[in-house]
């Protein structure tokens, strides 16, 4: 009897751990840029793979990678390049990370459909987020302070903008942003601010764009698909899902189908230059 019995607990965990295996959640965590569209791509897999389990949240491109190399994630969304420190930490942990580039974002300069301004050059924006100028006139808007508003720390945005423009392509390697900027936690929040305060201006990734704001020509090329595809605009970067070597088949699924011609298509749909 006893013999019996622990085989038939032997049989029952067998079966409740290949049930627990088979309906293992996904975990897509990181960039707030690419949530959005990395949502739609899990629910378009999901409706198409039934037993398939997804969850995709946000928190920042920092998050998405530090989520894979400590195994609270499967697939870590950043819109910034992986760092140096992130890939060594990896290998300390026996990891190799693999990149795959979702898409083609232009981040977008946006200020309120009230402000005069229409164009500024990467110098000028260089200057406002330095908090070097302060004042709208300078650039043929209202004798008015201009409200600064960046994604916080975590945000690999953040990054990519201070590197790109307020550095000056690294040209100015210890320069930050100015002691008056706002930080805001999300590309939605800042849209929101820009709606509401005729005097401020921001940045959100090109996906996020909407008739409530309105965005600014940089050196006189709008953000639009068509400049950046063409390598015009010139605040345009790669979006990435970071992920390990891995026999998950949904995650490998997963990634195959982003990269398909439906998953590039809803890259597409969503604001964002196809990587195929």
């Amino acid at each position: 009897m006893r013999k019996f019995f622990l085989m038939g607990l032997m049989a029952m965990m067998g079966a409740y751990s290949t049930t627990a295996m088979a309906s293992k959640v996904v975990q897509v965590k990181g960039s707030d840029t690419i949530v959005n569209v990395s949502q739609y791509i899990a629910e378009e897999y999901m409706g198409k793979n039934k037993d398939a389990r997804i969850a995709v949240t946000g928190g920042g491109s920092g998050v998405g990678i530090s989520s894979l190399i400590n195994g609270t994630a499967d697939i870590g969304m950043a819109s910034r390049s992986i760092k140096e420190k992130e890939t060594k930490a990896a290998a300390d942990k026996g990891l190799k990370v693999n990149e795959v580039v979702l898409g083609f974002d232009g981040i977008t300069l946006i200020v309120n459909e009230n402000n005069k301004v229409n164009n500024l050059t990467h110098q000028d924006l260089a200057k406002i987020f330095r908090g070097e100028v302060t004042n709208w006139k300078e650039f043929g808007g209202d004798d008015a302070e201009i409200v600064v508003l960046s994604r916080d720390s975590s945000s690999g945005t953040h990054e990519f903008f201070k590197e790109h423009i307020i550095r000056e392509e690294n040209t100015k390697k210890d320069a930050e942003y100015g002691t008056k900027t706002l930080y805001m936690p999300s590309n939605e929040a800042i849209k929101q601010e820009v709606k509401n305060n005729k005097y401020a201006i921001g940045y959100i990734g090109m996906g996020y764009m909407d008739n409530s704001v309105k965005s600014l020509n940089v050196d006189s090329v709008a953000p639009s698909v068509e400049n950046v595809s063409a390598k015009k605009y010139p605040i345009a970067r790669e979006v990435y899902w970071y992920v390990l070597d891995t026999d998950n088949k949904d995650v490998n699924g997963l990634v195959e189908f982003a990269l398909s011609k439906d998953g590039q298509k809803i890259v597409a749909e969503e604001g964002f230059v196809p990587a195929k």
